[in-house]
């Protein structure tokens, strides 16, 4: 049903191109681009294509590509990754629309994001395979062959310069999407990594390229380390441009080692224009401020897959006196908020029932999920699924793992290594109390196999553990502790939850959520108003 409505969305996609039109930038109408290279540049869009308060819309895009077009420029439209997840709109399709969109804009290449991939691989080669511009990694890799998964990179040619574009994933998707999804994938990091980047801006100037761009998806946080943008800018010579993604970080230029370092932020909440004149890179991020255009064509083209998402997830099934806090930073990576507490004891409950379904005697001592795996803020109101799915978008399923409490205090310890900064893997948590001593360095131990994460050389040294599941807590004890799929399978920091006894209780967290609200009459209230001080951050 979904793809019918797809390919019947598609056939309108000429008519909608014919309607669109662009308002300028600048008061300068006449103003020329003759023989510029115009970037056009966009990261982290995480399903928000729609124009809206916050975003400046899919449309945007291509309302600057014509306005630069029609001055004359040389203009390449490009992605840095994760455009195929992260709302209802393309999580309701995975990600199929999101191809669709960047094809209206007439986007030119796109490197693949983290999340790319959390839907699994074959759903992300169906959703490339419709693509009418390039998806180029040059370090995704098959783990059998050693071949890369995507074209590398690729070059465009302009009647005055050639443009050479290549692509990069973060190591780190190999645990920030679910491992068992990328099994079969390399990620090429450290000295491999540094070494592919060289090879591909030796291969660009060797075809000729006046003008070299990475297409990054790699950030700039504190725990991607070691395969930054700013380590590989660092650590190669000949990148002109570096078009990042993956930290939201907002850059509207920098420059290293005579690279010019863009981001975006998330969401299109702006829109990068990096003009290069055959002397020097000038960036610009432009947004809802800056430009009022668009193309109408091209919202009404996405309302209506939206239409569809709003039809099917429109149920209401409870609501909130308060607001719960999915913010990312500070909010749920860095400390513990109402919302984490509440999903968190959504785990705990339906894991209880799974438990006494079964006729086990099992209690589930406490939960934990990782913060990065909340996406949104829930406003007091009305509580829909598209409420619920935005902010658990992922799908994940609850777990039940049997930790002894040394293993717990490792999945601590490990989960909050860069605390204070922030961090996906940070441990909202239920019925855990633990407090985390930031004035202590984190001891790192060696990377945890097949992760760009360091296991903790002395699992205690920052983390106490008061009490799980209201008893003091014990190093020797075993714990019922309620997690996702994606952390039982070793997501983020979790690796030692690999070793753990573990149960699939196949209710996915949106369910789990839903159940847990209905349980208590559908209204989340006082109850939720803060946090419940179960996380101390001295």
């Amino acid at each position: 049903m979904v793809n019918k409505r797809i390919s019947a969305l598609i056939l309108t996609a000429a008519l909608v191109l014919a309607s669109a039109f662009s308002q300028p930038i600048t008061s300068e109408a006449k103003v020329s681009y003759d023989g510029k290279l115009v970037v056009i540049h966009t990261n982290d869009i995480h399903g928000s294509y729609a124009k809206s308060k916050t975003s400046l819309g899919i449309s945007s895009v291509l309302a600057l590509r014509n306005y630069y077009e029609n001055r004359g420029a040389n203009v390449l439209v490009l992605d840095a990754g994760d455009f195929s997840q992260g709302n209802t709109l393309v999580n309701y399709f995975k990600g199929e629309d999101a191809v669709e969109f960047l094809n209206i804009a007439k986007y030119d290449a796109v490197a693949l994001g983290n999340h790319e991939f959390d839907f699994g691989l074959d759903a992300l080669k169906n959703n490339v395979s419709k693509a009418k511009f390039k998806v180029i990694d040059a370090n995704v890799c098959d783990k059998k062959t050693g071949k890369t998964l995507f074209d590398s990179n690729a070059i465009f040619e302009f009647k005055n310069m050639k443009v050479g574009v290549f692509g990069l994933t973060t190591p780190a998707t190999s645990t920030t999407s679910n491992p068992l999804n990328v099994a079969s994938v390399n990620f090429l990091n450290d000295e491999e990594l540094i070494n592919c980047v060289q090879d591909q801006i030796y291969e660009l100037k060797k075809a000729g390229c006046d003008y070299i761009i990475c297409l990054g998806h790699m950030g700039i946080d504190e725990e991607c380390e070691g395969h930054r943008s700013l380590d590989v800018m660092t650590l190669t010579d000949g990148i002109d441009l570096f078009v990042d993604g993956h930290s939201h970080s907002v850059i509207s230029g920098y420059d290293i080692s005579n690279t010019r370092l863009a981001s975006t932020g998330t969401g299109l909440s702006n829109i990068g224009v990096s003009i290069y004149d055959g002397h020097e890179t000038r960036s610009q991020l432009v947004s809802n401020t800056d430009f009022t255009g668009g193309c109408p064509g091209v919202d009404k083209f996405v309302a209506s897959y939206q239409a569809i998402v709003d039809e099917a997830y429109s149920k209401k099934i409870g609501s909130s006196s308060v607001l719960l806090d999915g913010n990312r930073d500070p909010g749920v990576r860095t400390f513990e908020t109402n919302l984490g507490d509440l999903v968190a004891d959504s785990y705990v409950y339906v894991g209880q029932q799974y438990f006494n379904a079964s006729h086990s005697n099992q209690v589930v001592d406490g939960a934990i999920t990782n913060g990065g795996g909340i996406r949104a803020t829930i406003k007091p109101g009305d509580i829909t699924l598209n409420s619920l799915f935005s902010v658990l978008p992922f799908g994940n399923t609850v777990n039940i793992v049997t930790l002894s409490g040394s293993e717990l205090l490792e999945a601590l310890e490990a989960s909050t290594q860069d605390l204070p900064k922030a961090m996906g893997a940070f441990p909202q948590v239920s019925g855990i109390k633990f407090t985390v001593n930031t004035a202590v360095p984190y001891a790192k131990g060696p990377n945890y196999p097949g992760s760009t994460y360091a296991s903790p050389a002395a699992c205690g040294s920052r983390v106490t553990i008061e009490s799980v599941g209201g008893k003091a807590f014990d190093l020797n004890a075993k714990y019922n502790i309620a997690v996702n799929d994606f952390m039982a399978a070793g997501g983020d920091t979790y690796y030692v939850l690999t070793k753990a006894n573990r149960v699939e209780t196949s209710i996915t967290a949106d369910e789990a959520l839903t159940q847990y609200v209905e349980s208590f009459g559908s209204v989340i209230g006082s109850d939720y108003a803060t946090s419940k001080g179960l996380i101390t951050i001295k």
